[in-house]
């Protein structure tokens, strides 16, 4: 008797979930879809030419008001700077306007700093687009020194309409007798 009792009890308890289970479901905060922010980049093709360089935005989301920061460090910099070239990837649909690119020194942020210009840098810039690529190169007045200092290319865009990751190429022209023209790196720029 003990037994049908304990047997009524469980299926009474089954039935009472499986009948109230629907109305809990839409109070339940329910955290399993949320995105992870996991940091890891991926790339099939590892080169050992290529060169991975850090930068900043202050919004990933598509088609929204974004600053760029393209971070050029010491480390990335082996001799001063006569001239920089950036290759935009063709598929970075945006309105790039001239008034809307600096050149500066900048303050890398991290856990008790925020990243910031320090001091705008005068140069020329020039947007050049042929068969659907753009281009920009950069003419500071005075070469970029290879210091310890950073530098950071800053564009005020809004993000393109897809989402993706966009590979920004940058090379430079270095500050010596003879001026050769060099891979920097590649910025990979993630829009969600």
């Amino acid at each position: 008797m003990i037994k049908n009792h304990k047997n009524k009890f469980s299926k009474l308890s089954f039935f009472k979930f499986i009948i109230f289970l629907p109305l809990i479901y839409p109070f339940h905060n329910f955290n399993l879809f949320n995105e992870v922010k996991a940091g890891i980049e991926f790339q099939w093709d590892n080169d050992p030419n290529f060169r991975r360089l850090k930068w900043y935005q202050t919004d990933p989301e598509h088609r929204a008001r974004n600053t760029i920061y393209f971070f050029l460090r010491p480390s990335d910099r082996r001799t001063g700077l006569l001239k920089i070239n950036m290759k935009f990837p063709e598929t970075f649909k945006t309105n790039i306007k001239k008034e809307k690119i600096n050149l500066c020194r900048v303050n890398i942020g991290g856990f008790d700093s925020k990243t910031k210009c320090l001091e705008n840098i005068p140069s020329d810039f020039e947007l050049n687009k042929e068969d659907g690529k753009l281009t920009l190169n950069i003419f500071p007045y005075s070469p970029l020194p290879s210091s310890k200092d950073s530098y950071a290319v800053v564009l005020k865009v809004f993000n393109p309409y897809r989402s993706g990751l966009y590979q920004f190429h940058s090379y430079g022209q270095s500050s010596g007798q003879i001026p050769v023209t060099s891979y920097i790196g590649t910025w990979t720029i993630v829009i969600d």
